[in-house]
């Protein structure tokens, strides 16, 4: 018999300090945000299942909790990822013609990690702007996910560069079981496996899509990619498109190492065009994924020109260092009426004070304190420790 405090594998309480940690980043980066203009929505944590996967793909639909709702006997889903519902707010709530700016922040449930010490129960934060069809709005979005990262002290970060109209143009007729095997294929850079599942494809189409893996790197794997992959529009327009993400990111961004990566087809099925993921120093997963997904709205009647990012706030908090407690004033428990008002006004100047409850004169270490409240000549007055 399991002891009842265990919780299910993959799910963790998060205690103060690294509670506090995502607390403040979550807030730093609800204010980047803003200061592009992104307003905050918050959606429900679970929606009916047609509307919270559609248009999603298989993976999303594997990774989401399903439930019988006993108001209405209908199937719910608890959200694996808000980009949808945020997609259905813009679309039917919000119906703004023009270009809407949004961001998030929220729990989201995965029915199974991503990865060994992944966990099941990320926080996900994101933006998205919705009404723009241009490059511009890929820039603004590739910028703001860079000033998120950078404002929360990720150092030495690597951006890599998509498409997904690449793979879409050299997948099409193919059939859908095939093109799952080949994408999955293409995401774990499996040549022997990609040789196998293209057999019997057009010879240009067979050879490029077994190239793919191979165009990673610098700006040498757009001009190996110019050179070996077929001359087709959405192809032609995807490689133009990632060269001007390019070169924007190298300029706003000197810091920032910038490749391409053009068989990464990972993180969600919906994308549609130009995409990113972002890398830190000794992560071997991408800590914010990004890029256009202009089909996610149809489902709702407004099939709406998107881009944005998102990333998961406990994960990035375990890659960036914490600022630490701040320094808190000790006061003694009391019910003199200058003591109390002391306290209040050192709280209303955004000071934390730990009262010392009777019995617990050891107690308070954890919030480092650094001063105390005295009593000087029938004043109460802030000391050093």
């Amino acid at each position: 018999m399991s002891s009842a405090w265990l919780l299910p594998e993959h799910i963790a309480d998060v205690l103060p300090a690294q509670a506090r940690h995502i607390e403040e980043l979550r807030r730093g980066l609800l204010d980047v945000a803003r200061s592009f203009g992104c307003e905050l929505v918050m959606p429900p944590l679970m929606e009916h299942i047609e509307s919270l996967l559609s248009g999603t793909g298989r993976d999303l639909d594997l990774k989401t909790f399903k439930l019988v709702d006993q108001l209405s006997g209908r199937t719910l889903g608890v959200r694996a990822d808000a980009t949808p519902q945020v997609a259905r707010i813009d679309a039917h709530l919000l119906n703004r013609s023009g270009v809407t700016r949004l961001c998030y922040c929220g729990p989201v449930l995965h029915t199974r990690p991503s990865g060994m010490q992944a966990t099941r129960e990320p926080l996900q934060f994101g933006a998205e702007i919705y009404g723009h069809a241009g490059l511009e709005a890929d820039l603004e979005v590739q910028d703001l996910a860079l000033d998120c990262l950078r404002g929360a002290g990720l150092v030495e970060a690597t951006l890599d560069l998509a498409d997904a109209r690449i793979v879409r143009a050299l997948l099409d007729g193919v059939d859908g079981a095939r093109r799952s095997d080949i994408q999955a294929a293409l995401a774990a850079k499996d040549v022997a496996a990609l040789g196998d599942l293209c057999a019997g494809l057009a010879e240009p189409v067979r050879r490029a899509l077994c190239a793919l893996p191979a165009f990673y790197g610098g700006e040498e794997a757009i001009a190996a990619a110019r050179d070996a992959l077929p001359a087709l529009a959405p192809v032609r327009a995807a490689l133009d498109d990632l060269t001007t993400l390019a070169r924007h990111a190298r300029q706003a961004h000197p810091e920032v190492r910038v490749g391409f990566d053009l068989a990464d087809v990972g993180g969600s099925a919906y994308y549609s065009g130009a995409r990113f993921a972002i890398y830190a120093k000794g992560s071997s997963d991408a800590v914010a994924r990004g890029g256009r997904y202009d089909e996610v709205g149809a489902i709702f009647g407004r099939n709406r020109p998107a881009v944005g990012f998102s990333l998961d706030l406990k994960e990035l908090a375990q890659l960036v260092p914490g600022r630490g407690g701040r320094p808190a004033v000790r006061a003694p428990w009391s019910e003199d009426a200058g003591l109390r008002a002391a306290v209040r006004r050192l709280r209303e100047q955004g000071e934390t004070v730990v009262c010392i409850l009777p019995g617990h004169d050891h107690e308070g270490q954890e919030f480092e304190c650094d001063r105390e409240l005295v009593a000087v000549a029938s004043q109460w007055v802030v000391r050093a420790l």
